[in-house]
């Protein structure tokens, strides 16, 4: 009976650790890439679902005030159910405490709020976040941030989002689902999405059997990487999807300099 407890102790430690650490045990990602020749410091946090995150609004705002980034990017999903929307509300408000200017853009989970979907775009708003839905703005009069919406709803209009670029415009790309830089045509100098967890149980035999795209399939599915197009990276987010647990991948916020 004794060695049945300490069984159970050690599964259930051993469980904590594996999957419920990497949780709460946040990485702050550093992604150095001068060849962007921009100057500017992103900071970049995606996939909060405030409904499966650990990461509280104070360890973000911790993190925002170590780094004093000069931008700070949100790479949608924020929660999938209106009752949640008060948590989004709080971590809203926390990120853009600092007074640095917040751009952002919804994730497939977002657009689950169906006709509770303005109650989100509002408080984003409100607390002072710039959602660009297919659309671009131009920032400091020499770059532009474009917005492609979430391409795995089927919501991405390319052409619409660069509508307004100039030419030779140099542009940073914010986006959810990283597919969308598989169907892109247009060059950019950076290009920042999420969606995929770092694949948040991260067992590479078993992603034959997730149907999540290209990109996956060919291994790609956090960090850096390259297309003809220009670069783009892949966070591994700060929130969870389905179960609220992770294994062999932490969550993470990234600091890009470009």
């Amino acid at each position: 009976m004794i060695l049945w407890g300490i069984t159970i102790l050690i599964v259930l430690i051993a469980a904590y650790v594996l999957l419920i650490v990497p949780t709460r045990w946040l990485r702050i990602e550093h992604v150095h890439y001068p060849e962007a020749k921009l100057g500017i410091r992103i900071l970049q946090i995606s996939d909060i679902h405030a409904e499966r995150t650990r990461i509280t609004p104070e360890k973000l705002v911790h993190v925002i005030e170590t780094l004093r980034p000069d931008y700070i990017c949100v790479t949608g999903d924020f929660t999938e159910k209106a009752v949640h929307l008060p948590k989004v509300k709080r971590y809203a408000e926390a990120i853009a405490s600092a007074g640095i200017p917040v751009y952002a853009v919804l994730g497939n989970h977002d657009y689950r709020l169906e006709s509770k979907l303005p109650q989100l775009m509002n408080l984003l708003t409100a607390s002072g976040f710039k959602v660009l839905v297919n659309e671009s703005v131009l920032v400091d009069g020499r770059m532009r941030f474009v917005g492609i919406d979430d391409h795995s709803s089927r919501r991405s209009n390319f052409e619409a989002a660069f509508a307004q670029v100039e030419p030779n415009m140099p542009t940073v790309v914010l986006t959810h689902d990283p597919t969308a830089v598989l169907i892109i045509q247009r060059p950019f100098h950076y290009f920042m999405a999420g969606h995929f967890h770092g694949m948040q149980v991260n067992i590479p035999p078993l992603f034959r059997f997730v149907n999540k795209g290209g990109l996956v399939e060919a291994g790609v599915y956090k960090g850096l990487h390259h297309t003809r197009n220009g670069p783009f990276y892949i966070s591994a987010g700060i929130g969870q999807a389905g179960i609220n647990a992770r294994f062999l991948v932490r969550t993470e916020v990234t600091l890009h300099e470009l």
